[in-house]
């Protein structure tokens, strides 16, 4: 389980762009702005070498039109996958194992904002990063079973700085 979540990799922001950029030409003549999210996109924090994507467009079903540009990239459609107003998108590489996360919603959908906020909240709150890197090491280190008992341990802390965000990006 150590193994599963690594250090912090400065080539993670590059493979987001680089995907960006290949999902923007799938994609031509639709509106779709992209926002790396998750662990990844915070400097300095360990991460699952996942890049998670975020996704906003003005109409779901306009991408669900357009899934096989998607799919030709190597992307899975897998719907709302237990979120309403998602629409979720998985990449994984030769070998099975998941490279990408594409999480979609429709421009204004509240999770767009809650995962914003909880980026940029850490990015600009390095001791809050810092904790937050803590917490996965020790969750790692202290023998998780498995990625569902990893992402309960984290929860509480997710859901309480997630609170803190939103209201410190309310004041911004």
């Amino acid at each position: 389980m150590q193994d599963f979540v690594l250090p912090h990799d400065p080539r993670w922001s590059n493979l987001y762009h680089a995907e960006a950029t290949a999902i923007r030409a799938a994609l031509p003549g639709m509106e779709i702005i992209l926002h790396h999210i998750g662990s990844t996109a915070i400097p300095g924090i360990r991460a699952k070498p996942v890049i998670d994507m975020l996704g906003e467009v003005t109409e779901l079903r306009a991408l669900e039109d357009r899934n096989g540009a998607l799919m030709a990239l190597g992307y899975e459609a897998l719907g709302a996958h237990g979120i309403a107003g998602r629409r979720y998108f998985l990449k994984a590489d030769g070998a099975g194992r998941r490279t990408h996360h594409l999480h979609v919603y429709a421009t204004g959908d509240p999770h767009v904002a809650r995962h914003i906020a909880f980026r940029d909240y850490l990015r600009q709150h390095p001791g809050r990063a810092a904790e937050y890197d803590r917490l996965k090491a020790r969750l790692t280190r202290g023998g998780v079973s498995s990625r569902e008992a990893y992402q309960s341990g984290k929860a509480p802390f997710i859901a309480r700085i997630e609170a803190e965000a939103l209201a410190w990006s309310r004041r911004k």
